[in-house]
């Protein structure tokens, strides 16, 4: 037995466990009842037949989308923006402030900003997130490896002047466009040394400033994917932080965990025991839960390692078992897969396939743009298994009710002689009991 056919045992040693505690947290946490009524003239309409379909998911699925229009030719940008548009409700945009402001007064929002290679501009990304019904996604505001080599690393107050102009400038421009800003990250593990990083209070002032210039936005925390390793335990020392945080004020609302198996493939089995796992995972995020927010898992990348056919599909199959549990678990509500595209990963150049994280070959198409089975796998999640098409006739009272996934539906249906379309949106915060008048 290989090791990666090792990890995919962890889930066959607990299939029990892991097939109820996903069947049951998918129909208690991600669906619902919704109840409907019609009326026309003040009259109740009985025994309409209503054809009822899901458009799209409340909970969020997406990746980074840092290789917007930033391939080597057109035809690659094309078929990029095709792919990200018809698989993903969001997407996260990539504020690193060192490439978002390379030179002091110098920043990159505008669209038609200086390139700097997987490093959109924001006002492009928002763009193409409208235009395709993508919800984005901020990375990140105070993220100190990527703090611009300008700042003076050795005078704590001049970094918080700097660093709150660069949260005013965001904040005006994007605050009502980005829903959820995520605040600080990797700041349990980062070895960056600046004088305000190193301060006791770092992730306390940053969240604070946040909610300064976001009062109305979600505010996130994120952290490495080291947190899995952990033993699940109230003093583990992401939970410490975070705890410690909240006690002193910082208002942070959602807690976000990274998931970057980045492993050499001879070591893979040994190094993610806890991170394949089942029972353990489901550990850490009920652990998690007893901040009573919602939890991001927030940067995805299951290696393929090669483009043999075998080790793509074990890809594929890690893949639907993590997300599957991911997605029963009541607390979490987003999972971002990383890179898309093999071969333009970070700290590689394009198409060297051993050089920096190209080397895992974690991307749901390969360098070619030819889907993985992992990218079916994720469509078919979404579109098909966790997607509700269904049809119910109303009573005679002119009611009727159906369960199904968090999201936008579309209702279909005919009355005297005349086709209606309605649009509801069942959610899981939500009433969900709509009045249909004709």
């Amino acid at each position: 037995m290989s090791e990666r056919q090792k990890v995919l045992e962890l889930f066959e040693e607990q299939k029990d466990y892991f097939e109820d505690r996903v069947k049951n947290g998918i129909e208690n946490n991600r669906k619902g009842w919704c109840r409907l009524e019609f009326n026309y003239n003040k009259k109740q309409c009985n025994n309409i037949r209503i054809a009822i379909k899901q458009k799209n998911h409340e909970f969020k699925y997406g990746a980074n989308i840092f290789m917007l229009d930033e391939f080597e030719n057109e035809e690659k940008n094309k078929k990029y923006r095709k792919y990200f548009a018809e698989t993903f409700n969001m997407a996260t945009l990539p504020f690193y402030w060192s490439d978002l402001e390379p030179e002091r007064g110098k920043v990159r929002y505008d669209k038609n900003s200086p390139k700097i290679y997987r490093r959109p501009s924001p006002d492009l990304c928002i763009e193409y997130c409208e235009e395709n019904g993508i919800e984005p996604r901020e990375h990140a505001l105070a993220y100190s490896s990527f703090f611009p080599n300008w700042i003076d690393i050795n005078n704590p107050e001049s970094i918080k002047k700097d660093l709150e102009k660069r949260y005013k400038e965001i904040a005006e421009r994007y605050a009502d466009k980005i829903p959820t800003i995520e605040v600080t990250n990797e700041t349990w593990w980062d070895e960056f040394q600046n004088a305000l990083y190193n301060e006791d209070d770092f992730v306390e002032y940053c969240f604070k400033l946040a909610r300064k210039y976001f009062p109305e936005n979600k505010l996130g925390i994120n952290e490495y994917s080291a947190v899995w390793n952990e033993q699940g335990r109230n003093r583990d020392k992401y939970y410490m932080q975070i705890e410690r945080a909240l006690n002193s004020g910082a208002d942070i609302n959602a807690i976000g965990i990274q998931y970057h198996m980045f492993f050499k493939m001879e070591k893979e089995f040994e190094a993610t025991r806890k991170f394949y796992d089942p029972s353990h995972l489901y550990r850490i995020l009920d652990r998690y839960s007893d901040f009573n927010l919602p939890i991001q898992i927030t940067e995805v990348t299951i290696p393929a390692y090669t483009d043999r056919e075998e080790d793509e599909q074990i890809q594929a199959e890690i893949i639907k078992k993590l997300y599957s549990l991911w997605f029963s678990h009541k607390n979490v509500e987003q999972i971002i897969y990383w890179n898309l595209i093999d071969g333009y990963a970070a700290f590689a150049p394009q198409g060297d396939m051993q050089s920096g994280e190209n080397y895992y070959r974690g991307g749901l198409f390969r360098f070619d743009f030819t889907p993985k089975p992992s990218y079916y796998v994720i469509k078919d999640l979404f579109e098909k298994e966790w997607r509700t098409e269904t049809e119910i006739t109303l009573n005679e009272n002119g009611k009727g009710r159906f369960k199904g996934f968090y999201g936008e539906y579309e209702l279909k249906f005919e009355y005297d002689g005349k086709e209606y379309t309605k649009n509801i949106n069942l959610s899981k915060n939500g009433v969900n009991e709509f009045k249909i008048v004709l």
